[in-house]
């Protein structure tokens, strides 16, 4: 698993990116959902676990990443539905929430895991803002970045096993930005200046 401390050089510029979603959240339920959308390397996972780390509430929010939900690298779309009939929509409801990890090693569905709904929780990845998410969420957070950038990022963070299946991913990342719109959803919408820190 790679380091998302804020320590690092390439997170720092997020504790920037942190005070409007914490800002929203504390205008939320105590219980809130919020949700983290934007491309492959965009900086979504290492946002959620800076909001998880500062939440503001007595709680810490249960988190869960797309990443583990994913079942392969065609499973974007079953991913999102998985996500909302399963976990944000029962959870909306005040029903325990589930969700399946995909073990990519052996290619396989794995274990489901339970997901408190009297817990906030923060569901990032790519995904995370399709158009059923909105009415089951409190947050929604649209993080984007270069182009350029992402795909640096993504390929030092996931090495040569991304590397072939980057264009894989993407066409269906742009099929779902198409059809969803997702960046429409969001409440708060941050942007990543490539220049280093």
């Amino acid at each position: 698993m790679p380091d998302t401390s804020l320590s690092r050089p390439a997170a720092r510029g997020f504790t920037t990116l942190l005070a409007p979603v914490l800002r929203a959240v504390a205008a939320a339920e105590p219980n809130a959902v919020v949700l983290i959308d934007g491309p492959s390397g965009a900086g979504k996972s290492t946002l959620a676990d800076a909001v998880v780390a500062a939440w503001p509430g007595t709680h810490r929010p249960t988190l869960v990443r797309l990443d583990d939900i994913y079942p392969g690298w065609q499973g974007l779309d079953a991913a999102i539905e998985q996500v909302y009939t399963r976990l944000l929509a029962p959870r909306r409801a005040g029903l325990p929430g589930q969700w399946q990890r995909f073990d990519w090693v052996r290619g396989e569905p794995a274990e489901w895991n339970r997901v408190d709904p009297q817990h906030p929780l923060v569901l990032e990845g790519c995904g995370a803002l399709a158009s059923a998410h909105e009415a089951v969420s409190d947050v929604r957070v649209w993080i984007d970045a270069d182009d350029t950038l992402r795909k640096r990022r993504a390929l030092d963070r996931d090495g040569e096993l991304y590397r072939p299946y980057w264009d894989r991913w993407q066409a269906q990342w742009e099929s779902y930005v198409v059809r969803e719109t997702p960046s429409r959803w969001a409440t708060v919408r941050l942007g990543v200046d490539p220049r280093p820190t």
